[in-house]
């Protein structure tokens, strides 16, 4: 892509624990060298590295975290109980 005075800024909206916002068109180009490109008007790209279409988001970062600490719930109901 290529950058001119002209060109406007790409807008990058952050999201904590979720995936980086980027105003498209986009091309992006990865550790190994290879360029992934899109033309969409927005993308999300992962930043928790879980995404099986990496640098894309596919919203597995939210397979691991879990709002209000249901994954706690559990085990301090057990306490409780005296197990």
């Amino acid at each position: 892509m290529p950058n001119s005075p002209s060109d406007t800024p790409r807008r990058i909206t952050v999201r904590r624990k979720g995936p980086l916002l980027v105003e498209g068109p986009v091309e992006i180009e990865l550790d190994d060298g290879t360029t992934v490109s899109s033309d969409r008007f927005r993308v999300a790209l992962c930043t928790c590295r879980r995404s099986r279409r990496y640098p894309w988001c596919d919203t597995s970062h939210r397979a691991r975290s879990h709002p209000g600490g249901d994954s706690d719930a559990g085990s301090r109901g057990r306490e409780a109980a005296g197990e």
